[in-house]
């Protein structure tokens, strides 16, 4: 589990493979205490550490894992936001993050605002039925807070030391993006269904226990 709180940006040294991706990324604090086997968001996807080397961590992605992200993009010198797993005793400062990507995003528009900039992502409607105004959504690994939502895009507001800290600060109109959905919203779409049921059950046990 995550919290969509970016420790740092990483790059992309080496990509490899065919079918499986080999990638190795460059990074230096989420180094620390990360061991073999580990799980870190990279750009928001959570990847397993194959192994370490010197000031590099290489993982191993999936072809399902490319097929629903956009880390088939990147290349020698891509910067990549990492996050490693947050410890049970750890502080709770974005909001919930499985690394389970829902959609790819594209980046639409940038526009300055006060001190802020307004980002507009395209995303795919499997992704807009959890968006809701002022709720929070994860790009690329960041968690941010939603400040509209359109018929096929949404829109957040990054302060300056959110994009100077994370890999938006390279990217641009075009540019692909991870986006995954709120946690919370996706369970409670699958339990609704199952509501009425259990409860109507219920009643009825109740019923014949009155009896």
């Amino acid at each position: 589990m995550f919290t969509g709180l970016v420790e740092e940006v990483g790059r992309v040294v080496r990509v490899g493979g065919e079918g499986m991706r080999s990638l190795a990324v460059a990074a230096r604090e989420v180094l620390e205490g990360t061991r073999e086997g580990d799980s870190v968001a990279v750009n928001g996807v959570c990847l397993t550490v194959g192994r370490r080397e010197e000031g590099v961590l290489v993982f191993n992605a999936m072809p399902e894992t490319l097929r629903r992200t956009a880390l088939g993009r990147l290349r020698p010198g891509s910067p990549v936001n990492l996050e490693r797993a947050m410890p049970a005793g750890g502080r709770f400062g974005g909001h919930l993050v499985q690394g389970h990507v829902d959609g790819v995003g594209e980046v639409l528009d940038v526009r300055p605002e006060g001190g802020a900039e307004i980002w507009t992502f395209g995303a795919p409607e499997g992704v807009l039925r959890y968006t809701v105004e002022k709720g929070s959504i994860c790009v690329d690994g960041i968690s941010l807070t939603v400040v509209s939502v359109k018929d096929n895009a949404f829109t957040v507001s990054i302060l300056p030391q959110t994009k100077q800290r994370t890999n938006l600060r390279e990217l641009g109109v075009g540019e692909k993006v991870n986006l995954e959905a709120d946690l919370i919203g996706k369970y409670v779409e699958r339990l609704l269904p199952h509501v009425g049921r259990v409860s109507g059950g219920f009643e009825r046990s109740v019923d014949r226990d009155a009896v």
